[in-house]
């Protein structure tokens, strides 16, 4: 039971949390050990959050799961966790995160709660609605990072912002596109949206968004309008960001995968190699000249 419980708050997509992370490194404030002590547990927080949410939604997709090739193995679909079990963990592991949180910092709190009721309302409603959906899996990265920033009360450039707003848009955009590709004319009895999109579409859309991540980015890094983002010469990250994307988009049209980015990231070596060199260089340049 505890195994399924553990499988079924996906540890594996914890990594998405780590955009917490993002505005202590980028601000100079990661490696000080009160702020580093904060972000961490700010870090914690967003994992019981994000672990609670997937519990409440397998429980209320457990009859598309079933049908699902691949979502029919998790736990609540196939009747190895109670609903009302794993229900309950869920709303402990909500309230008790929220209520660390108001001790951490009040805003913190409120951003943390902002998180919690988004990703209530795609579980139970904005996932049926064409682009509200991913624009709502977007919005849960963006408070992450916010979330990282307000922990510590530190300031991040808008563009930063932006970019993880776009970028994670573009991953989302893709997850779409995959699953029409990979459940073909079944695909909106797993996902009522699906239905609403096609993949001419969808391919527009990722163009859009990947270049709009790439400028947002190199604006970010250069410090465009904002003199206090220009910290440690990023720009010299933006080459690795920009094959980091187009290698992102390479293996999801070559492989004809990408319905689960977080896994495509586990799976691929240089992009595994590409994130780690990105952040190694990312905090050198920025806390080699402190």
């Amino acid at each position: 039971m505890l195994l399924d419980l553990i499988r079924s708050a996906r540890p594996r997509h914890w990594v998405k949390n780590t955009f917490v992370l993002a505005a202590p490194l980028f601000s100079g404030h990661l490696f000080l050990q009160p702020d580093l002590n904060r972000s961490l547990l700010a870090l914690a927080l967003f994992i019981c959050a994000s672990s609670a949410i997937y519990l409440i939604n397998d429980i209320v997709d457990r009859e598309q799961d079933q049908l699902h090739p691949l979502k029919a193995s998790r736990p609540i679909a196939q009747g190895k966790l109670s609903p009302v079990l794993a229900g309950s963990v869920a709303v402990v592991l909500m309230a008790g995160a929220l209520m660390v949180a108001h001790l951490l910092a009040t805003a913190f709190a409120l951003v943390l709660a902002g998180y919690v009721l988004t990703h209530l309302a795609y579980s139970f409603w904005l996932k049926k609605l064409v682009l509200l959906d991913i624009l709502a899996i977007a919005a849960g990265f963006l408070l992450r990072a916010v979330g990282g920033a307000v922990a510590i009360d530190v300031v991040i450039s808008t563009w930063f912002i932006l970019c993880t707003f776009t970028l994670t848009l573009l991953m989302a955009a893709v997850k779409r596109r995959q699953e029409l590709i990979e459940l073909g004319e079944t695909a909106s009895k797993h996902r009522h949206a699906l239905e609403g999109y096609d993949v001419s579409y969808l391919d527009q859309v990722v163009s859009i968004l990947t270049a709009a991540s790439i400028v947002c980015y190199a604006l970010y890094a250069v410090g465009i309008g904002e003199a206090a983002s220009a910290q440690g010469h990023m720009e010299w990250t933006v080459p690795m960001v920009i094959y980091g994307i187009l290698r992102y988009l390479y293996i999801v049209r070559r492989l004809d995968v990408g319905g689960d980015p977080t896994a495509l990231i586990w799976r691929d070596r240089p992009l595994q190699w590409t994130v780690l060199l990105w952040g190694v260089l990312s905090a050198w340049l920025i806390y080699s000249g402190q």
